[in-house]
């Protein structure tokens, strides 16, 4: 599971803006139950000078992160990326294009509140529940009118550019968030505003903030009016605002996938990953002479009868005998290795896992010779979740295995009384998610630097992990997997659809 959710606690706009008599501001108005969130500047609606801007505020449960990050679900610090993510509010008034927005961390609490609108500006709080343009709360003002926050010379500030308009919000908050864990800075959530030299201009007399307009001479002389994101209260269950946690948890264990040396291959092609798991009483644990250190893998051939290791260790690639293992997560070991094909294919081999004189694991590979064509003929493959239920709870995690083989696998009497298809493990897979009902998509392909959405393999095939609180109870979903063509270099999406619903659980 390398993919989790975080959705707001907390959100409010907060504005300085003019009610419709263009007389009275709506600096003590909230909007924390409003079900979209707006940010815009106007400029010169009053008057020839007026500014108006409105801001948001948003907080987000980085308890449950840290939880999370305790109970190893949540990768170390270093080994995953957050992103904040807001989806666009399609909106009849005028969208304004080409700006710049920037994600600030708050520095000091305020309150979400109640309020509701966002277009006359009433809900007033008048010393109630709920932060607005002067005050983060019914009992202490901002410092700094419209929200104090971490300035631009901070490493916890953070701008994404709009071209349109109408895009979402994507942007790598992953500083933040693990300075929120670390304790390093409190966690007060973030304040939505446009770059200063896209808020309007102002020039005050005094070189100072004019009660609750703000001093900007480096602002912009024209309207850049309304940019809506949906709120956490919003009906749509995929458009709320969220953290998301993505990291790479891919697996390959090339045990079923193992391949002798070729001169022909590069060195990186040579070399095979093999993974040892200490599974004692049903779960993972180290192995205390070993623990997070050094482990040694040593390659034998089979004996007469192929069903144990027999005579001396094999000479690896590299020309040694015993390949140097190492540590992954807890009780799990890894390691790169190699071997001419020297030894008949006929044959398996057999990995022997020691330390010292302590054997801990003998498995078995099969290997296979490196081979190569005339011509290139792209494998077109069936695809199966061979374990995939019709429905889970919104509080399941899942793992699913993806059976893989050639489509043009044309078994012969012999071959159907002798032999299965090969299993193929597919080297990069990614999957994506979408709703049935309506194509909303879910879960899209990760396919970048994350690679969130990668599946992992071993000897049994593709498989990979899947959280379903991700997903809206009450509808049927479907998984769609994507293969990486070398020879293209291109994502194919296979044609198969696995479909299943997903329930509210009753806990």
């Amino acid at each position: 599971m390398a993919l989790l959710r975080y959705t707001a606690s907390a959100d409010t706009t907060i504005v300085n803006a003019y009610q419709p008599n263009l007389r009275t501001r709506g600096t003590g108005a909230n909007a924390g139950e409003a079900d979209v969130m707006e940010v815009f500047s106007i400029y010169g609606r009053q008057d020839s000078g007026s500014q108006e801007l409105s801001r948001i505020l948003l907080q987000f449960p980085t308890t449950q992160i840290s939880s999370d990050r305790t109970s190893a679900i949540v990768p170390a610090s270093g080994s995953v990326s957050f992103y904040l993510r807001l989806f666009n509010a399609a909106t009849s008034k005028t969208t304004p294009i080409d700006y710049k927005l920037v994600v600030a961390a708050v520095s000091q609490s305020w309150q979400e509140g109640v309020g509701l609108d966002l277009e006359g500006y009433t809900d007033i709080t008048n010393g109630n529940t709920g932060a607005n343009w002067m005050s983060a709360s019914d009992t202490a003002a901002w410092t700094t009118v419209g929200g104090d926050y971490l300035t631009s010379s901070s490493d916890l500030f953070f701008e994404q550019t709009f071209e349109s308009g109408l895009e979402d919000m994507e942007i790598d908050v992953t500083a933040l968030v693990e300075s929120w864990i670390a304790g390093t800075q409190d966690n007060y959530g973030v304040e939505i505003l446009l770059s200063s030299s896209y808020e309007a201009y102002y020039s005050s007399s005094t070189g100072e903030n004019t009660s609750s307009i703000i001093n900007n001479l480096v602002g912009a002389t024209k309207s850049y009016y309304t940019k809506r994101f949906f709120a956490r209260g919003s009906q749509f269950f995929f458009k709320r605002p969220i953290i998301e946690a993505r990291w790479s948890d891919v697996t390959r264990d090339d045990r079923g996938n193992f391949f002798f040396s070729s001169s022909r291959a590069p060195a990186a092609d040579n070399l095979n990953t093999l993974y040892f798991y200490n599974i004692i009483r049903g779960r993972l644990v180290n192995i205390p002479n070993v623990s997070t250190g050094e482990i040694y893998v040593s390659l034998y051939s089979g004996s007469k009868n192929n069903s144990v290791p027999s005579g001396s260790e094999l000479s690896l690639y590299d020309g040694t005998t015993a390949c140097t293992g190492g540590y992954v997560s807890t009780g799990i070991y890894s390691c790169s290795i190699g071997i001419t094909s020297s030894i008949p294919i006929v044959s398996p081999l057999y990995d022997v896992w020691f330390s010292g004189s302590e054997q801990y694991y003998t498995g078995s590979i099969k290997p296979e010779e490196i081979t190569t064509g005339g011509s290139l003929n792209p494998i077109q493959y069936v695809i199966n979740v061979t374990n995939l239920k019709n429905s889970y709870y919104n509080t399941e995690t899942t793992r699913l295995n993806l059976y893989v083989r050639n489509k043009n696998w044309s078994p012969n009497i012999y071959t159907v009384a002798n032999a299965s298809p090969r299993i193929y493990s597919i080297q990069s897979a990614s999957y994506r998610v979408y709703r049935v009902l309506d194509g909303q998509e879910a879960v899209a392909y990760g396919t970048g630097s994350d690679f969130h959405t990668g599946l992992s393999y071993d000897v049994s095939g593709n498989y990979f992990d899947f959280d379903m609180s991700m997903l809206e109870p009450g509808y049927t979903y479907a998984f769609k997997f994507a293969f990486y063509d070398e020879q293209v270099k291109a994502w194919q999406e296979q044609a198969e659809n696995f479909k299943f619903r997903v329930e509210k659980s009753s806990q």
